[in-house]
């Protein structure tokens, strides 16, 4: 498996399974993203830390990496497990924080930050994390749909409030 400074590679326009479809379906409920949101987060970087990436809350579905940031204020490290894609020879992420009103706080701690490690499948990297806009952040926003629809629905609820910033994380 390819991959970019020790991550995977994830094609966003991959086969999706009828079981990944399903599960999207779940995760989009009110209970689903309240578990997804407030269980998972918080179970998931252990789980997948401790099996290198075998076992997470996603069962295998979708794509997850270990996002490590220092907090903005705090200077503490962070781990966020977060859904990606790759683009070239960069990791894509999404700060949609389920399409909630506000921005999630690994977002304002990359902003402050940008110098991050992402762990995957056991193997870690140094990163820089750069926010995308234009027909750039447009594509990628499409792309990041195709990965998991649930993102369109995160567009839709946070219109007019904020807009759902996509992160291009480089090799540093």
């Amino acid at each position: 498996m390819a991959s970019i400074a020790g991550i995977p590679e994830v094609d966003p326009l991959r086969r999706k399974s009828p079981l990944a479809e399903y599960a999207t379906r779940v995760a989009l409920t009110k209970p689903g993203t309240w578990f997804y949101s407030e269980v998972a987060a918080r179970v998931d970087a252990g789980l997948v830390r401790a099996t290198r990436g075998r076992i997470s809350t996603l069962a295998g579905l979708f794509p997850i990496v270990l996002l490590n940031v220092r907090g903005a204020r705090s200077g503490i490290e962070r781990t966020v497990p977060l859904v990606y894609f790759s683009d070239g020879g960069d990791i894509i992420l999404m700060a949609s924080s389920f399409g909630r009103p506000k921005f999630p706080a690994w977002y304002h701690n990359i902003k402050a930050n940008p110098e991050v490690r992402l762990e995957a499948m056991g193997r870690s990297g140094r990163f820089t994390a750069v926010e995308t806009d234009g027909e750039d952040r447009d594509r990628l926003y499409s792309l990041a749909k195709q990965v998991y629809r649930g993102y369109g629905i995160y567009e839709q609820r946070t219109e007019g409030i904020r807009k759902v910033p996509v992160l291009r994380l480089t090799p540093a």
